[in-house]
């Protein structure tokens, strides 16, 4: 296991890498198996990829809400091991999963919408009926994969990401393995194609979390038997609704980008961009990692009742990962084709390449605000300062990006590098505004763990 910081100690970048590095491996493994679903289908066209690509992207966005949610675990988490009360701890990792059993409901209620949604999005009609079927497979482990998150954002807030590390890197490997056969066929097992690709993800994602709660059950062996509180459940909703809205909102926002704005300049383009995503999740995942870790650390900190040390922590996650980003995103601008030669093949390869080579550069542009914002709001989750992030991401990703991008494309022919650069202007207000908020100095005044009891 990775070792936990002491209640006592102060972060460096030593700290902060040791607690990133099993986090970076972790959503890498999540981008792998975006990625391989992508990579896998890309030969059956841009209708297969583009299906695949968006309603992956669109499982997500159902998912995204949870999964917010359960990102405050690790805040309660980490201020609580700060506090030296690992028993009020490990709560929490039982109310992420409470979340996660919601999810899989919710999720099972949302199968017969899927049909009538699609159809009113301007795709083409194979590519809705290739969406509808792969949502239908991806979504049935939507509690699994949210029960992965509450996990790992429980032992993460006590330093330990290597547990989440282990079970990401399983869940990959067993996607990777499964697509092959099912997308392609293999012996008795016939080819299902997109179907194939979604239901790879969801065998390895259920797979992956019964190991991973079987794991969780093992060690509360030798600890007290929880004593859960519907106030303190109700609290930590108080703090994880904003955080989960705050990434629903906004990623909601893209999704109306790509499926209204983006959908409208055809399928090629389309794909072209989810391919985009995948390749920029290459950058962002590891980035997202190093910020999550940053979070740790604020949360622990502030536990501990060192807020003074907090600065520093910010300062050395956003660091870390504009560092990372911008070295991305200086491969996205000299090589894009190379980067986009795996998604381009099957009909329309020659569009799929013109569209994406533009769209990956424009995308360096964003790689500096997007590390500065990621690391700026996952720190001021740490501290528990989650609805002003709420508010102004909804006010520049409604009142901004959104009307801004349609106009562009709709009205002034902007095409896909309009629409881009929308983007750009979006994830620099959201850096700028952030980083404003931490400077205020508002996050020292919040009290996460008042009135639990604890």
């Amino acid at each position: 296991m990775t070792a936990a910081p002491t209640q006592g100690s102060r972060a460096t970048l030593s700290t902060l890498l040791t607690l990133a590095y099993p986090i970076v491996l972790s959503r890498a493994s999540q981008t792998v198996v975006g990625l391989s679903d992508a990579i896998m289908v890309a030969h059956l066209g841009a209708a297969s990829l583009a299906a695949a690509s968006t309603g992956a992207a669109n499982a997500f966005s159902l998912l995204i809400l949870p999964m917010g949610i359960t990102f405050i675990v690790s805040t309660f988490a980490a201020q609580l091991f700060g506090k030296g009360d690992l028993v009020s701890a490990r709560r929490y990792g039982w109310y992420g999963l409470v979340v996660a059993g919601l999810t899989q409901l919710v999720s099972l209620a949302s199968i017969p919408l899927f049909a009538p949604v699609v159809d009113l999005l301007p795709y083409e009609p194979q590519v809705k009926a290739l969406m509808t079927t792969y949502l239908t497979w991806r979504i049935l482990s939507g509690g699994a994969a949210i029960g992965i998150e509450a996990l790992a954002n429980y032992y993460g807030g006590l330093g330990r990401t290597l547990p989440g590390m282990v079970v990401n890197l399983v869940a990959m490997a067993l996607n990777v393995a499964l697509n092959w056969v099912l997308i392609n066929g293999a012996g008795p097992v016939p080819a299902l194609g997109v179907m194939g690709a979604a239901l790879a993800s969801t065998v390895s994602t259920w797979a992956a979390f019964l190991g991973f709660f079987a794991f969780f059950l093992r060690e509360g062996r030798a600890l007290p038997k929880p004593s859960l509180s519907l106030a303190e459940f109700g609290r930590m909703l108080r703090f994880g609704l904003p955080s989960g809205f705050n990434w629903f909102f906004e990623f909601f926002a893209f999704i109306f980008f790509v499926n209204v704005v983006v959908a409208g300049l055809g399928t090629p383009a389309v794909a072209a961009l989810n391919s985009v995503i995948q390749l920029n999740s290459v950058s962002f995942m590891p980035s997202f990692a190093v910020a999550s870790a940053g979070a740790v650390l604020v949360g622990q900190a502030i536990g501990a009742g060192r807020k003074d040390d907090v600065p520093r922590v910010v300062a050395l996650s956003a660091g870390t990962a504009a560092v990372w980003m911008t070295a991305a995103g200086l491969l996205y601008l000299f090589i894009p084709g190379v980067l986009l030669a795996p998604f381009a093949r099957g009909e329309d390869a020659e569009a799929v390449m013109t569209f994406g080579v533009r769209m990956l550069m424009v995308s360096a542009a964003w790689q500096l605000f997007d590390a500065s914002a990621t690391s700026l709001a996952e720190c001021l989750r740490g501290a528990g300062d989650t609805l002003y992030p709420l508010v102004v991401r909804l006010v520049i990703a409604w009142a901004v990006f959104v009307p801004g991008s349609w106009v562009t494309v709709r009205y002034f022919g902007g095409g896909d590098v309009g629409a881009m650069v929308w983007l750009v202007v979006y994830l620099a207000l959201l850096a700028l505004v952030l980083f404003l908020r931490f400077r205020s100095g508002r996050w020292r005044t919040l009290e996460l763990l008042e009135a639990t009891g604890h």
